[in-house]
């Protein structure tokens, strides 16, 4: 993985601003959250800035932070920590994610980086000719049982062989990237067994019955506490017996 910075700033817009549309999106999503808790609304606006211009640039980075009423620091360490986040110009068309770790290392990861060494540039964040194509090797993409796979923008595309992830890109670099399917690119249901359901195929023949239980007894009334016993005042006749006087300590 490599250090994550900020893009050099003779490529910098001098500006942000959200097109119309999405700030009218932004300021609705800011208003899903209680009232001092706007801050939690950081992530949504980077990708709904990443959408709009491709990348995170530190003009939109100032701009979300005097947004949200956060320091442009806060805004950052976000920014820089999550790899979804695009630090600089990618691809115009596709920006591909392709994930190396253990499972999907060990099911063709390497075979993938090849094919985007061969067919985008040697080199990760590094455009092809066109422009239209660019790529990185990231961590876990959170599929590992449809190992190997990509992800492309929001999308991931998963369960790759090599032949299949070249058409993937073939179709990328041509602008018609919206024709694949994202998901598992193999006859298999989300993370469901390839090829169908495996395993409680027969269809029940057991009849549920519903037993009705009695209800539970209402509990017992408390016993009632019996009176406390009156106190013996002696007659006014005979007066209170007084304790004997206690014999003064001295010599005997």
């Amino acid at each position: 993985m490599s250090v994550r910075r900020l893009a050099d700033e003779a490529i910098q817009p001098a500006e942000f601003a959200f097109s119309n549309d999405n700030l009218k999106w932004a300021e609705r999503k800011i208003a899903e959250y209680p009232a001092g808790r706007q801050q939690s609304a950081v992530i949504p606006l980077l990708m709904r800035v990443q959408d709009q211009q491709g990348w995170i640039s530190r003009a939109a980075i100032e701009k979300i932070a005097q947004m949200l009423g956060m320091a442009y620091i806060r805004v950052l360490e976000v920014a820089t920590f999550y790899t979804q986040f695009q630090l600089k110009p990618v691809g115009t068309n596709a920006h591909i994610q392709v994930c190396g770790t253990t499972p999907c290392m060990l099911r063709g990861a390497e075979a993938l980086r090849e094919v985007c060494q061969n067919r985008i540039h040697h080199d990760p964040f590094h455009t092809n000719a066109e422009g239209t194509l660019s790529w990185e090797e990231v961590e876990c993409l959170g599929a590992c049982v449809n190992a190997p796979m990509v992800a492309i923008g929001h999308d991931t595309y998963e369960d790759l062989t090599v032949e299949r992830f070249e058409e993937i890109v073939d179709a990328f670099a041509a602008g018609k990237g919206k024709s694949i399917e994202p998901g598992p690119q193999v006859n298999r249901l989300h993370s469901a067994a390839e090829g169908g359901a495996t395993t409680l195929t027969e269809k029940p023949t057991a009849t549920r019955t519903r037993i009705e239980f009695p209800p539970p007894p209402a509990p017992a009334p408390a016993a009632a506490a019996a009176p406390a016993p009156e106190a013996k005042v002696p007659p006014a006749d005979k007066p209170a017996r007084k304790s004997p006087a206690k014999k003064p300590q001295g010599d005997a």
